[in-house]
């Protein structure tokens, strides 16, 4: 293929797949903004002092304001405006094919405050209604990742084995794990991950984000990891790398966010050229997109950049990030036909 004179350009109309992102993390200033008009309180309605709010002093902090962004998701309606909306802006402006959304379902439900939470049978109608929606009006196909909020312990494994299996929808691809990681044990969720694993579900937790690589290894070992996502401390580990190059697990890159939360100093500093050289099979990803500051085409933009890619080497990016999904085949098949049709025009 001819390298277009603009990089930026390809990268944004390049078709692509997005494999870890989270649901309410997505939620752009507009969407925020109109959450918080809805549920006034603690989030900025302002876009100037919003974006204030969103600027990080490091990963606990993130989760703080995460968690009050997950305040503001109180109904069905909430729950059917945030996806729909999220689909829309993931179709319209990065040209996302196929995204797997991480949602947190514990976080909404609250089962253990119901005057506060709503019945996950709303909750997931509401996933659902919104999906069939933007499949329809964007074209975007949407698969969810169901993950357990680490910090708050059993109570919400339990509760989110059970939204898994209990109240499966079809498009409920994955188990996952995210939140802090360090005091959090991998190893505690072992049963929760057997149980998921048993009914079909892939294992997908959160890894060496902010932790070292044994985080990982358990993750792999005891979880049955079959992605990772971040695994950012994997590139102090040779043989860890060399783990994952020989089994083809891929890791969920994301640049700004591991900068954003100071999971690493600097981009210049981010350990996906070890990833690369190391043979790791690297999906770029976007995480918390709105909160961070950026988009899936700015991270592939990054990705180039530290990498040294031109358009056929980006192309190759969204090529991983489609064989590495949970898609059905005939949705990966379709995308990586679109990929190369668009790569020849």
């Amino acid at each position: 293929m001819d390298q277009p004179a603009d990089l930026s350009s390809f990268i944004a109309a390049l078709p692509k797949a997005e494999l870890h992102v989270h649901h309410v993390g997505s939620a752009s200033p507009t969407i925020v903004s109109e959450l918080a008009m809805r549920h006034p309180g603690v989030v900025p309605v302002d876009p100037d002092e919003l974006r204030r709010f969103f600027e990080f002093r490091d990963f606990g902090h993130f989760v703080e304001v995460y968690l009050a962004v997950v305040g503001l998701i109180r109904t069905d309606d909430d729950v059917r405006y945030l996806t729909y909306e999220v689909a829309r802006e993931l179709a319209t402006t990065q040209t996302v094919r196929y995204a797997e959304l991480t949602c947190t379902p514990y976080t909404s439900v609250l089962p253990d405050d119901p005057d506060h939470g709503m019945p996950i049978e709303a909750y997931t109608e509401a996933l659902e209604d919104a999906r069939i929606a933007a499949e329809r009006d964007f074209g975007i196909v949407l698969r969810w990742i169901y993950d357990i909020p680490g910090e708050s312990g059993m109570p919400a494994a339990d509760a989110t084995l059970s939204f898994a299996t209990n109240h499966r929808v079809d498009a409920l691809v994955g188990f996952g794990l995210g939140g802090p990681e360090i005091g959090v044990s991998r190893r505690q969720f072992k049963p929760h991950f057997d149980a998921a694993r048993k009914v079909g579900l892939h294992s997908v937790p959160h890894a060496g984000e902010t932790t070292g690589p044994e985080t990982i290894w358990d993750s792999l070992r005891v979880l049955g990891a079959e992605r990772i996502g971040h695994g950012t401390s994997a590139a102090a580990d040779p043989r860890l790398l060399d783990y994952l190059a020989a089994r083809g697990v891929p890791l969920e890159v994301c640049p700004s966010s591991n900068v954003a939360t100071k999971a690493v100093a600097s981009l210049e500093e981010h350990p996906i050229v070890a990833f690369r050289d190391a043979g790791v099979t690297i999906t770029v990803n976007s995480d918390d997109p709105s909160m961070f500051g950026t988009s899936l085409n700015q991270e592939y933009q990054i990705a180039a950049r530290l990498l040294g890619l031109d358009a056929a080497g980006v192309a190759e990016l969204a090529r991983a990030a489609t064989r590495a999904s949970f898609a059905p085949d005939e949705v990966k098949g379709a995308l990586l036909d679109e990929i190369e049709i668009y790569c020849r025009t």
